[in-house]
């Protein structure tokens, strides 16, 4: 691939492009690596009709053979996994090895949501009448897809509102549209026209979508003040939104831990996709008589472990996605070390592209920038406590609540602790877990909903009441 790639949209089932085009750039050069287009209202207008004109007959279409196509749709998938991957790796940065686990990992999860079906409720039996709840579909999705999961989360959004009978118009981040693209292309000729159309744009195409009038429901993962003004946008004509946002996630580490047993499933858990992922670990409590051992043994880490072009053998971290995240990053590390802070830095990385050293800030203020804000990058808050209930007390201190972690070989302590966490998901003695059957949902202003399990699949439905007489 080193020529520019130049894909076209999918609209109805047939490729679609536009007098303009996005450039979009390698994280790891800073080179053009491929071009996109930069659709407005008219393409936004024509991908909403054809959703809408295909809604109908999905509708109709049974469970099974909804997930016959998408297990079709996922099938093509596996067999470009290798050229997805690298794709991926161009446009987005991670590691090559990385990038295809993802791909595969989007398959998996279109199979696996697909295997999910929401059961007719009985809620009263009686001699006289039967009371069903049946779930319908809402009708066109507008799914917004952001940058550091590309693929994962457009096929999380595509299988629960396809399987449920719902039809989709979806936009990817204009950072990373080049693999979703590729996507629409490969579903053409397997889904019915119509039922998935993939559009990209820049910065002002998000807002035109979420105001759109052919739009029943909204589903957003991105940054909390994105969602709140998209919430802002759907109350016009109450359109269903599911908005999974920032985390701002705690680990807690107990004083009985195997510190070589747990350092590197720690060190991953923060600094996995060089930090960008909603519900890493951005804030790591570690009691005070291991902090200094399992600090020192994390900074070694960061010092050892390689950083690098993606399309590099033996890379496991690659750059920051973005220059504006590039520099936001950047900003809170010269804050923290204009303010005294001790930086504990990995190994160097390259002068060219957006890479940051993976970073460790020893036991900062709580107060501080980099403590109370989402990094969304590669600088990790080593935090010290000695009482359980204050640090679970500074743990819930935020307005947001995704995730979090304990560590512990004593796991009915471990569960306790994270029974009075304020989040929507704990692991414990592990790090971003997930599975087609698990809800995922933020608390506090980490989101409005929840995606996977029969929960997720709810969401992109309606319940229907229906009144069953029987006869006397």
């Amino acid at each position: 691939m080193s020529s520019l790639v130049s894909l076209a949209m999918t609209i109805d089932a047939s490729p679609a492009t536009t007098e303009h085009q996005l450039d979009v750039l390698n994280p790891a050069t800073e080179a053009v690596i491929g071009h996109a287009p930069d659709a407005g209202q008219p393409e936004l207008d024509q991908a909403v009709a054809s959703a809408q004109r295909a809604f109908p007959a999905w509708k109709a279409t049974s469970h099974d053979e909804r997930r016959r196509l998408l297990d079709q749709f996922a099938e093509k998938m596996v067999e470009h996994a290798d050229e997805l991957a690298k794709l991926f790796t161009l446009e987005h940065g991670r590691p090559l090895a990385m990038s295809k686990e993802e791909v595969l990992g989007a398959a998996y999860w279109i199979r696996g949501i697909g295997q999910l079906e929401i059961p007719v409720q009985v809620v009263e039996e009686t001699g006289t009448r039967r009371v069903e709840v049946h779930r319908d579909p809402l009708g066109v999705v507008c799914a917004l897809v952001p940058w550091n999961f590309p693929i994962l989360l457009a096929a999380w959004k595509i299988s629960h509102a396809l399987i449920t009978g719902n039809t989709m118009v979806l936009k990817p981040s204009p950072f990373t549209p080049l693999t979703t693209l590729r996507l629409g292309e490969l579903s053409q000729g397997i889904l019915p026209p119509g039922v998935l159309n993939i559009i990209s744009g820049g910065d002002h195409l998000g807002p035109l979508m979420t105001s759109h009038p052919g739009f029943a429901k909204i589903s957003f993962t991105g940054s909390t003040a994105t969602g709140r003004r998209i919430m802002e946008s759907a109350a016009k004509d109450l359109k269903r939104i599911t908005l999974e946002l920032g985390g701002n996630d705690a680990a807690i580490v107990l004083p009985d831990v195997d510190i070589d047993e747990v350092a590197m499933k720690l060190f991953m858990g923060a600094f996995f996709n060089s930090g960008q992922v909603c519900v890493a670990c951005k804030r790591l409590y570690i009691h005070d008589s291991i902090y200094d051992s399992l600090r020192d043994k994390l900074h070694q880490l960061a010092q050892t472990l390689p950083i690098g072009d993606g399309m590099q053998p033996d890379v496991l971290f690659g750059p920051i996605q973005n220059q504006p995240q590039y520099r936001r990053v950047q900003q809170l590390r010269e804050e923290a070390l204009a303010a005294g802070l001790t930086l504990l830095e990995g190994a160097a990385v390259p002068e060219t592209g957006y890479f940051m050293p993976l970073t460790l800030v020893d036991n900062p203020p709580d107060d501080s920038r980099v403590v109370t804000e989402e990094a969304f990058g590669p600088i990790l808050p080593l935090l010290r406590f000695s009482d359980l209930d204050e640090v679970i007390e500074r743990a819930n201190s935020t307005e947001y609540g995704l995730a979090g972690a304990v560590w512990s070989k004593d796991i009915e302590l471990a569960v306790s602790v994270a029974q009075r966490l304020d989040t929507g998901t704990v692991w414990i003695n592990q790090n971003l877990e997930s599975s087609p059957s698990v809800p995922l949902g933020g608390h506090k202003q980490s989101g409005i909903g929840v995606e996977n399990g029969v929960a997720g699949l709810m969401e992109f439905t309606q319940p229907k009441s229906i009144f069953i007489p029987k006869s006397s």
